[in-house]
This record gives C-alpha cells, structure tokens and sequence, in this order.
C-alpha cells in the first residue's frame, strides 16, 4: 500500500479529466485501496442528481454539500482513492484529506475525450458547468493554475494508456511521502 495522509489519494481536475476512471484504475492496481467519488457521495447523501441540485438549489448550495463531504472525508476515510468534482479543490480543508494529485490536461484534450466516450451525451448531460463549452472553457483558464497551487503533486492526465497514468499516481505519491 502507498502511504499517504490518512493513506488516501485525492484525485482534482477540470471535469472530464478522467479522474473517476483512473480512481478505479489505481484500485485495481492497489487492493489495498478503494474508490470513493465525491459527486456520487453528494447525491447518495441528499437522493438528488448534481444537475439537479445546481438547478434547484444553486451552485452556492453544492459547494457547501461539497464542504460537508470534505469534512467527513477528512475525519473517516482512510486508504481511499477519491475522485472529486471539478470544483472541489476549493474546499477548506482539502490538505487533511490526502495527497493531493492534480491530472492536468488541456481544455481541448478533455472536450475531444468526453466527446470521444461511447456515452458522450451521458457525460455532457451530467455536467452542468460544461453545456457551454465556452463558458466552461473560462472556467478551465480561471482554474489552471488554482489546481496547480493546491496539489502536492501534479500529473500531465494526456496519456491514452489510462494504467500506464495509474502506476505513475502510485509512484509519485510513493516518492512524495
């Protein structure tokens, strides 16, 4: 097993990276790990899509339910691989959850991978900051270098052999501690 804070590696990055498909990629490397996703624990905890939530409640509302799973992620997780949201790097306490792995990509990268998925509708559908790709890509510059100040280590994601990008995650963490 990597050793990390509390034993975890917190996956960030702008949404479609791939953070969610490389969590479960480590996994399998590594049994002593498992895989948690932050947006799939805000919706099992509140029975609501994230798209709805943004359109229901706001997006104010979901980067406190973010802040609430950041939390309990901090105080009971640990030996997990956690794949978040694009936002999620903002919360307050992200360094106490775990090693903190930015998957840096370009912005056309990830548009030409969530269009190239054989469920690309699905993956636009589902997130509600990217149905104007130029409003999203805004969000992408605004971003960047955000990431990159909060991440202990950071991690160029534009690599077509997806267990290849999970055993260097493993062995840059491994190194960092």
């Amino acid at each position: 097993m990597t050793q990390t804070k509390n034993g975890n590696i917190v996956l960030i990055g702008f949404m479609g990276v791939g953070k969610g498909a490389l969590a479960r990629r480590i996994v399998e490397l590594d049994s002593s790990l498992y895989a948690l996703d932050t947006d799939d624990m805000i919706e099992s905890f509140t029975n609501k899509k994230i798209k709805k939530i943004f359109a229901t409640s706001g997006e104010a509302a979901f980067r406190a339910l973010e802040q609430r799973t950041a939390d309990w992620l901090a105080a009971n997780v640990q030996n997990a691989v956690i794949s978040t949201g694009g936002g999620f790097f903002q919360v307050k306490n992200l360094d106490k959850i775990g090693t903190v792995v930015y998957l840096k990509a370009d912005f056309d990268w990830i548009v030409r991978r969530i269009l190239n998925a054989p469920n690309a509708k699905k993956k636009l559908k589902k997130r509600p900051l990217f149905q104007d790709v130029q409003k999203a890509k805004e969000l992408y510059e605004n971003r960047k270098e955000r990431y990159e100040a909060v991440a202990d280590i950071v991690i160029d994601a534009m690599q077509e052999d997806r267990s290849a990008l999970a055993r260097e995650v493993l062995q840059s963490v491994a190194k960092q501690i």
